[in-house]
């Protein structure tokens, strides 16, 4: 069992390798084709920033791929399986949709139709729901266009649900790396757990999705040098859904009997809390899917387009509420992981009360933090040299060791200048902490040219993208 873990690891790794070395050369082509589109009305950050993010994490899918076919414990999902064929297929072309979108700005229906397709490509290739586990009833098999038809609805909502996600700095890649983390749990379980060979390409999708991710965030963090675009936030919604698309319609019943007794039936409700592949991927995208339902609603209510872009996000909400751009985001990560983790651990021990109370215990804590805005996290003293500068205690320093680089006027040692600096320092604390109006922003952010600067206005945000 070691040894899969290792190679898993390494494709990983590569992935992530090749998606990090990749963003910066793409950063600067990005700016090159002038992929950097004028801020929009509902564009809240102050600065053009490059797209085409994409574009490295899909360097980093075919190099993922690459690898596992060559590693000993991996090749044979390549072997017995076509479905990682069927995911470069699909993800190729909704990959190659994002990036026009990114340059040339293309319409909705349009790029809805690019994504129905994209699922239909996989549907040919094998990458289809064949049948479902319904408890108390049994598994019930799936005619073709009923398995087509779930297969491109689960493929669409996934990949809305991740691009209208996209709205801060860093929020979608961490809450898909988030996603996908809980989903290879529960893939590896099944299939070393069990047995069951079938959930190994879902684990394969899942541990390269973490590459992804994982390689792109560095590059995306507030101040976010490099967006992925449509380009790259429609291509892990489809690797995403890939992943819960394999399990959940490629896992054959019968051989759930070989670890439950008794019938059909009573395997399939026996083991619906351990096999949940239907239920799992929905709750995983939980808060991108809530977020998408939300906007149509309140457009369709508002008698406008379920396509056209607002300010209403839930990410946008945090921000009215007064929460800093990276509070904002890890609170979305905390929910995110909260649910998705939640219902793995829910999986393995449902007869276990203890999860149920770790849960609400630690909604408990999830809602005392959105109550909280102005509290400011910090780190301990010998943790500074690992945290971005916003979360370290800084001692107070001389007024002759300031730099005149560093952009701060030298303060006096005399005691009106000492009052002087303190009012202002209070003024500026205060003005941190006040809540910050969506669409209001710093002139410090993405810069799409120049460097980032090292310690940036708390305040920028970015919007949907």
């Amino acid at each position: 069992m070691g040894q899969p873990v290792r190679d898993y690891l390494l494709t990983l790794c590569v992935t992530a390798a090749v998606t990090y070395l990749l963003t910066g050369p793409v950063r600067k082509f990005a700016i090159a084709i002038g992929a950097m589109p004028a801020i929009r009305a509902r564009d809240v950050h102050r600065e053009p920033t490059p797209r085409l993010g994409g574009i490295a994490m899909f360097g980093g899918l075919c190099a993922g791929l690459i690898v596992a076919d060559h590693l000993f414990n991996l090749k044979g999902v390549f072997e017995l399986s076509n479905e990682p064929r069927a995911l470069l297929s699909g993800a190729a072309l909704i990959w190659l949709i994002g990036v026009l979108d990114d340059k040339f700005e293309i319409d909705a229906l349009i790029k809805l139709g690019g994504q129905m397709i994209a699922a239909a490509v996989m549907v040919i290739q094998g990458l289809t729901i064949l049948w479902l586990p319904i408890p108390g009833v049994g598994t019930v098999a799936l005619t073709q266009w009923q398995g087509t038809l779930l297969t491109v609805a689960l493929v669409v909502i996934t990949i809305n649900a991740v691009n209208f996600v996209d709205g801060l700095d860093g929020l979608a890649a961490g809450m898909v790396c988030i996603a996908s983390a809980a989903f290879f749990l529960y893939a590896y379980r099944l299939w070393m757990g069990y047995g069951i060979e079938a959930a190994a390409p879902a684990t394969l999708f899942a541990a390269i999705l973490m590459g992804m991710c994982l390689g792109f965030l560095p590059h995306n963090m507030h101040p976010a040098r490099i967006f992925m675009g449509d380009s790259g936030s429609m291509l892990i919604g489809l690797v995403l859904a890939a992943g819960a698309i394999s399990i959940t319609g490629q896992v054959d019943p019968d051989n759930l009997k070989i670890f439950f007794e008794g019938s059909e039936r009573g395997a399939t409700h026996a083991m619906f809390p351990v096999f949940i592949p239907l239920v799992l991927p929905l709750t995983i995208i939980a808060i991108p899917a809530a977020d998408l339902i939300l906007a149509i609603v309140r457009r369709t209510w508002n008698g406008q387009s379920p396509f056209a872009a607002d300010r209403g996000h839930l990410h946008h909400r945090l921000l009215e509420v007064g929460h800093s751009h990276s509070r904002a985001v890890l609170i979305m990560y905390f929910w995110s992981a909260l649910i998705a983790f939640g219902t793995v651990g829910y999986s393995v021990h449902s007869a276990s009360m203890w999860i149920v109370f770790l849960i609400v215990a630690a909604s408990a804590v999830g809602l005392v933090l959105l109550l909280m805005p102005r509290f400011t996290p910090r780190a301990p003293h010998w943790a500074n040299r690992f945290v971005p500068p916003r979360y370290r205690h800084s001692a107070p320093e001389p007024a002759s060791s300031l730099s005149p680089s560093s952009g701060e006027k030298p303060v006096s040692v005399a005691s009106g200048a000492q009052q002087g600096a303190g009012d202002a320092q209070m003024g500026n604390q205060a003005a941190d902490r006040a809540p910050v109006a969506v669409g209001v922003s710093g002139v410090n952010g993405a810069t799409a040219i120049g460097a980032r600067s090292r310690f940036p206005d708390r305040r920028s945000v970015d919007s949907s993208r």
